[in-house]
C-alpha cells in the first residue's frame, strides 16, 4: 500500500471514528433525557398531595348549612373588576344550585391585592365591620358593594361613600358605628390576617377559589362549567367517604 492510499484509508477511519463519536453522544443524549423525564413523571407521580388550607369557617361570612359536605371559599377583593363578575354572575348560580339545597356553604374571605393601601382595604374593613354587626346582612352588603364598585384606577372607597352604601341597601345596622368602625380601622386586623393567608399560600389573583380547602385553577373561578364539575366532584368524593 502506497502512501497516498495509507493516507486515504487513514482519513477514512478518523472519519468512521468520529461518526462512532457523535453516535455514542446522540445516544448519551437521548438516554440522559429520557431518564430525567422517568424521574420527573415518577417525582409528580409520588409527589404528595397538599393539605387542605385551613378555615375557621364560624368565624368568617359564610353563608349556608355548616353541615354542608362541601366548602367553597372566595378569596376576593372589593375593588377587582373579576370579583365583580364573580359576584353577579357566577354567586347566585352556586347558591341556587349548591347553597340553597345544603348542598355547599360559601365563605368570603379578603385579599387586598388591587389596592393594599387603599379602597381595597377600606371597602374590607367596612365589609367587615357589617359582619360583625349583622351576619346576614353581611351578604347583602357584598352585593352591594360589588354592584356600585367604582373605577379599579379611581379612589371611591371612602367611608362616607361606603356608610351611605350600607343605608341605600336598608342593611338595619348602627351606621354610626360602621362610620366609625371604618374610620378607626377597628378591623383592619382581620382583614391583614386574611391578606396574609392568601399570601403564605401562593396565591396572585382574585377571585381565588377553595373547594374543601383545596384550591382551583384560576381559570375555574369563572367558569361556572368548570366550578360545578369541580364541586360535584366533591360531593361524589365525600359521598365515597375519600
Amino acid at each position: 500500500m502506497d502512501k497516498p492510499q495509507r493516507k486515504a484509508l487513514n482519513k477514512k477511519l478518523r472519519q468512521q471514528q468520529q461518526q462512532q463519536k457523535q453516535r455514542r453522544m446522540r445516544i448519551l443524549i437521548w438516554a440522559t433525557a429520557i431518564l430525567f423525564a422517568a424521574i420527573v413523571a415518577v417525582a409528580f407521580i409520588l409527589k404528595p398531595e397538599p393539605k387542605p388550607i385551613a378555615i375557621d369557617y364560624g368565624k368568617v361570612p359564610t353563608v349556608g348549612s355548616e353541615n354542608a359536605p362541601v366548602k367553597i371559599v372566595e378569596f376576593g377583593d372589593f375593588k377587582c373588576p373579576a370579583c365583580r363578575i364573580f359576584s353577579q354572575n357566577i354567586y347566585p348560580q352556586l347558591k341556587a344550585d349548591f347553597i340553597d339545597t345544603g348542598k355547599a356553604s360559601f365563605s368570603y374571605l379578603n385579599y387586598t391585592i388591587i389596592s393594599p393601601d387603599g379602597d381595597s382595604v377600606t371597602a374590607a374593613v367596612a365589609a367587615q365591620a357589617v359582619y360583625h354587626q349583622n351576619k346576614d346582612a353581611f351578604w347583602t352588603y357584598y352585593k352591594t358593594l360589588f354592584d356600585h364598585q367604582g373605577d379599579e384606577h379611581t379612589v371611591w372607597a371612602t367611608p362616607d361613600y361606603l356608610v351611605q352604601l350600607a343605608k341605600q341597601a336598608d342593611l338595619g345596622i348602627d351606621y354610626d358605628k360602621l362610620s366609625q368602625d371604618i374610620v378607626n380601622n377597628t378591623y383592619k386586623d382581620e382583614v391583614d390576617k386574611q391578606t396574609r393567608l392568601a399570601r403564605d399560600n401562593g396565591f396572585y389573583s382574585t377571585p381565588t377559589i377553595l373547594i374543601n380547602g383545596k384550591k382551583l385553577d384560576d381559570n375555574a373561578s369563572l367558569n361556572y362549567g368548570k366550578l360545578k364539575a369541580e364541586i360535584e366532584k366533591a360531593l361524589k368524593a365525600q359521598e365515597n367517604g375519600k
